[in-house]
């Protein structure tokens, strides 16, 4: 059996971003298909942080379909774009499932320094715990004592317990008590927090094979979700953590912070050409309800209009 406690539609996403692709005012009406028209939208989705590979694909793909006669005008323009991306975004929408059946049901979080990770554990832990889930956290950031605190005091704010050790304690010996504590207390969720780490460095990925093992040491099928999280600032270096991470861990999953400020939307876009990862959240805000389950079509509409 499994349980889909992430399944609710956002609402109200249009106005949240901070930058989208602006389409609408662009393609409204019935302009004529010509090279200054095309010009325009690739300099939109470049500046967007759609990405060159993925820019050039859809504007190759407008251009054949206007030869061809399928696409006469801007309107019509608008409407593949939309399709298009709809259908790109298609293979990342599977939402977080927690397999009844797994007790506890592991998610490992990993991510670079200062992409909101500890903060985005916090909120997917009231939101589960919301959906009627038993959590435990593990302050697996051994190195930061401010991660530590701020672990703990998200537990506190959600009645949820935190599983911690001294600073500069192993990481991995963290992940065992609280694999350990799990299990005994049959905890439904547990989340376990990593220290931010470069993707450059070799040794550091090591660690989190480290705790990945120990935790798979206590159960072959754990961790159940290897969870990534990424910040939209970093525009198409998200890319380049993604696939390093990948790499060392096996990342399942995304959540995609801070795009309600400076950052460009279109990176949603890029990771999906890449990857096809499942997008679980996106965050457009500093509230726990501003972590949003994603949506593609809601994106979609927010990203072609804002």
């Amino acid at each position: 059996m499994t349980n889909t406690v992430m399944d609710t539609k956002p609402k109200g996403l249009l106005g949240k971003l901070g930058h989208g692709l602006g389409l609408a005012g662009l393609l409204s009406g019935k302009k004529p298909i010509n090279a200054a028209l095309l010009d325009e939208l690739e300099t939109l989705f470049l500046t967007a942080d759609v990405g060159i590979e993925l820019t050039q694909d859809i504007i190759d793909a407008i251009q054949q379909g206007a030869s061809r006669n399928s696409l006469t005008d801007s309107a019509a323009v608008y409407d593949f774009i939309k399709t298009y991306l709809l259908e790109l975004l298609a293979p990342c929408t599977r939402p977080l499932v927690i397999a009844k059946q797994a007790t506890p049901f592991v998610i490992m979080t990993v991510g670079v320094n200062g992409v909101g990770k500890t903060t985005t554990i916090g909120k997917l832990s009231a939101r589960l715990a919301q959906a009627g889930q038993s959590v435990l956290l593990a302050a697996g950031d051994t190195f930061r004592a401010a991660a530590v605190e701020q672990l703990q005091s998200w537990g506190k704010r959600n009645e949820i317990p935190v599983i911690s050790q001294p600073i500069g304690s192993d990481a991995a010996s963290v992940a065992h008590d609280a694999m350990e504590s799990a299990t005994a207390k049959s905890i439904n969720v547990l989340i376990i927090d990593t220290a931010g780490r470069q993707h450059t460095s070799t040794d550091l990925m090591q660690e989190l094979v480290k705790i990945r093992d120990v935790i798979s040491k206590k159960d072959v099928t754990a961790p159940h979700e290897v969870l990534l999280v990424l910040d939209a600032g970093t525009g198409q270096n998200a890319l380049t953590q993604l696939t390093s991470f990948k790499e060392a861990v096996n990342v399942t999953g995304i959540i995609i912070t801070k795009l309600d400020g400076t950052a460009k939307a279109g990176i949603v876009l890029a990771i999906a050409k890449k990857t096809g990862v499942p997008i679980w959240f996106i965050g457009v805000g500093e509230g726990t309800k501003d972590l949003r389950p994603f949506d593609a079509g809601d994106y979609i509409d927010a990203l072609l209009t804002s």
